[in-house]
């Protein structure tokens, strides 16, 4: 068993890591707000893009932009090469979070690979392009300074690469994977083909086809649309990773926090009997020791 001044060290180690962990749970608290507002605004415009982008396809317009066209598969003289688009976060201490990105990003590129495809990989995030890099797979782009402030230019920067190599021909689909942020306590991984662009099935609610009168023609309007399309849902994903981050992190320092908290409890419970111990043993011999002189 250890002895006092042993405990008194771990006593004092186990309130010091307690005042850290509880320190980056109120911090990833106050990030969480943030970015947690950052993914409610963009969700709105995302849903008008996908919205618009469904009443003017026709499968006419589909086979004039190439963005729209599904390439043949590779054994039918399509591309041979997809990109998979990996969403991390620079830091840990967040559970499973970056783990279970990971997993599915092996997932889907297990997949393509299956289907006879050769898998371009893109990482953004320190985690994610570190474990790859340490399994020997090159990347085509690596992003680690994006940060948890990602900004449209951010998404447009990555987007527009993504959207030449398509127009090129070179990439047969582009998957993204990042955390759907649903709530601070579920983030699941999730993988979305943003190349080639899938419009919307129309819901049975909206019934027939809107017959607009479009000025400038639905050609010329899905010639724009049809990127922003693209660069919004890279947006998308960066602000959904870093609320998802943030939502994890939280989580993880709480439970650290209450289990420090459990610990420390045992451990003092533990110094204080046997310091009673120790004391009762020093009464005892004094008691003896008085004893023996009046014998």
């Amino acid at each position: 068993m250890a002895k006092g001044r042993q405990l008194k060290g771990r006593i004092r180690s186990v309130q010091n890591t307690r005042k850290i962990t509880k320190t980056m749970e109120l911090v990833a608290t106050s990030k969480l707000k943030r970015a947690q507002d950052r993914v409610v605004a963009a969700r709105p415009y995302a849903e008008a893009l996908q919205a618009v982008i469904a009443d003017l396809v026709t499968p006419e317009l589909a086979e004039r932009f190439p963005l729209l066209r599904r390439p043949a598969a590779p054994a039918k003289g399509g591309p041979g090469r997809a990109a998979v688009v990996l969403l991390t976060s620079n830091r840990g201490l967040a559970g499973g979070f970056n783990a279970n990105l990971i997993k599915e990003a092996r997932r889907r590129i297990e997949q393509l690979e299956g289907e006879g495809y050769e898998v371009e990989l893109y990482g953004v995030g320190r985690k994610g392009i570190g474990y790859f890099r340490y399994l020997g797979r090159p990347f085509a782009l690596e992003r680690i300074d994006i940060g948890d402030k990602p900004t449209v230019d951010h998404a447009h920067e990555i987007g527009d690469q993504l959207i030449g190599a398509f127009e090129r021909g070179e990439l047969a689909s582009v998957d993204l994977i990042h955390p759907r942020f649903q709530s601070a306590l579920q983030a699941p991984p999730t993988t979305v083909r943003i190349l080639p662009v899938e419009p919307p099935a129309e819901q049975s609610s909206r019934g027939v086809r809107p017959d607009y009168i479009l000025e400038p023609s639905a050609e010329a309007i899905l010639t724009e649309l049809l990127p922003l399309y693209v660069r919004n849902a890279v947006y998308r994903g960066l602000v959904e990773m870093v609320a998802g981050f943030y939502g994890a992190q939280r989580t993880a320092m709480k439970n650290a926090t209450d289990n420090a908290g459990e610990i420390l409890e045992v451990l003092k419970r533990t110094y204080n009997r046997q310091r009673q111990a120790a004391i009762t043993q020093e009464i005892s011999e004094i008691v003896g020791g008085a004893a023996a002189l009046q014998g």
